[in-house]
């Protein structure tokens, strides 16, 4: 099925008429109009900032509990790690961006200076994103930190969807303190 879906790319792109880079120049355009705002919101920054001192003692084994402890609760009815994730100002926030979106932002969470999720607009597959390039391609490269994933058709959307992640900064110190990734509908831009 992954062979499918590299091969269902490109020949979508070019049915299109576009190809890769046409879809992350929408989608930079995109996130430089409307999503690089949400990473300035006194609710983001601040779940960040309470996160960061929270789980500042968590080592490698802590992280590791809490993602496997996550993963077991996604698509359960009883969920005590993902719960006050997904209830918080924060993740309030993150879900009305999407809604505002029409269409246009699939998804979107924040992780904190660990990669541990923060805030999400839904529940995402797993809780620590600090092994993942969304993470380690943005957060270790300070205030730009920047990061395209590639664009994949989602099988229960049938949309071709991309994400895209930025580094969030403190406003006084100007320091990284976590990460946006927002999932966007490439077809919908």
């Amino acid at each position: 099925m992954k062979f499918f879906r590299m091969l269902a790319l490109p020949l979508a792109l070019t049915a299109h008429g576009a190809g890769a880079a046409d879809y992350q120049g929408a989608m930079k355009a995109y996130l430089d109009s409307s999503i690089r705002t949400w990473a300035e919101d006194p609710a983001i920054v601040s779940a960040i900032e309470a996160a960061n001192t929270a789980r500042a003692g968590y080592d490698q084994a802590k992280i590791d509990a809490l993602d496997a402890a996550w993963k077991a609760e996604v698509g359960k009815p009883d969920t005590p790690t993902i719960t006050p994730i997904q209830t918080n100002a924060a993740s309030d926030f993150l879900r009305k961006q999407v809604e505002a979106s029409g269409g246009k932002v699939t998804e979107a969470f924040v992780t904190d200076n660990k990669g541990l999720n923060v805030a999400v607009s839904s529940p995402t597959s797993d809780m620590w994103q600090g092994d993942e390039d969304k993470f380690s391609k943005v957060f270790p490269n300070g205030p730009d930190g920047l990061f395209f994933g590639s664009v994949e058709l989602d099988e229960s959307t049938q949309t071709y969807e991309g994400q895209v992640s930025i580094s969030i900064v403190d406003p006084a110190t100007k320091e990284v303190i976590g990460t946006l990734t927002v999932g966007i509908n490439a077809d919908a831009l």
